[in-house]
C-alpha cells in the first residue's frame, strides 16, 4: 500500500510540473494573441482615423462645391431669357483647321455683334466628314472650334468665358454622302450667339 503511494504521489509530482510546462506555454500563447489582437486594433484604429480625416476633406469639398454651384446657379439667372441673335458658318478643307479669308470675314460679324452686345455668348461647334476614325474627327472638329475662338480672341479680344466649344465630329452631318459636295458641307464650325434683345 506504502509502495501504491508513493507510485501515486510520483505521478501526481509528474502530473503536475507537467501542467506547469503547458501553463507557462498556454500564458505565453496568449501573451502573444493579445500582443497580435492589440497591433490589429492599434491598426484598425489608426485607418479609422485617416477615414475621418478623408469624410472630413470631402464634406468640406462638397460644401465649397455647394456655394461654387449656388453661385454659379445665382450668375446665370437672367440667361433663362437669351436667344440666338446671329449665327453664322464657316467652313475647313480637308483635315484642316486653318482660318481663311472667307472664314475671317464671317468670324469678323460674330465679333462684332459680341461687341455690340457684351452681355452676349458664343457657342462654337466644329463638324468634319466622315474620312478617318471617329476620335480624329472629335479632335479635329474641336481643333476647328478653337480656331475660330482663338481668331476672335486674339482680333477682338473677346474673353475665353464668354465663348464655349464642342466637337460633333462626324457624328451631325448637313450633308449625306449621296449629296453633291457632302464632305465639304460637313467640314464646318457652326457659331451662334446668344444674346437678349
Amino acid at each position: 500500500m506504502k509502495k501504491l503511494l508513493i507510485t501515486g504521489c510520483l505521478a501526481l509530482l509528474v502530473m503536475l510540473s507537467g501542467c506547469g510546462v503547458n501553463k507557462d506555454y498556454v500564458s505565453e500563447q496568449i501573451s502573444a494573441s493579445e500582443a497580435r489582437t492589440g497591433a490589429q486594433l492599434a491598426n484598425v484604429k489608426s485607418q479609422a482615423d485617416a477615414n475621418a480625416t478623408e469624410v472630413a476633406k470631402l464634406q468640406a469639398l462638397s460644401k465649397q462645391l455647394g456655394e461654387k454651384a449656388d453661385l454659379a446657379i445665382n450668375k446665370a439667372k437672367g440667361f433663362e431669357n437669351y436667344q440666338v441673335i446671329w449665327s453664322g458658318e464657316i467652313n475647313f478643307g480637308y483635315d484642316a483647321a486653318s482660318i481663311d479669308d472667307v472664314a475671317a470675314s464671317i468670324l469678323n460679324e460674330a465679333g462684332e455683334k459680341l461687341e455690340q452686345h457684351p452681355g452676349a455668348l458664343l457657342e462654337v461647334v466644329g463638324h468634319t466628314d466622315a474620312s478617318g476614325t471617329a476620335k480624329y474627327n472629335l479632335l479635329l472638329g474641336e481643333k476647328r472650334a478653337n480656331a475660330a475662338k482663338r481668331y476672335l480672341a486674339d482680333r477682338f479680344g473677346i474673353s475665353l468665358y464668354r465663348m464655349f466649344t464642342l466637337s460633333y465630329g462626324e457624328e451631325k452631318p448637313v450633308s449625306l454622302p449621296d449629296e453633291r459636295q457632302a464632305a465639304s458641307k460637313n467640314r464646318r464650325v457652326v457659331l451662334n450667339v446668344w444674346g437678349s434683345l
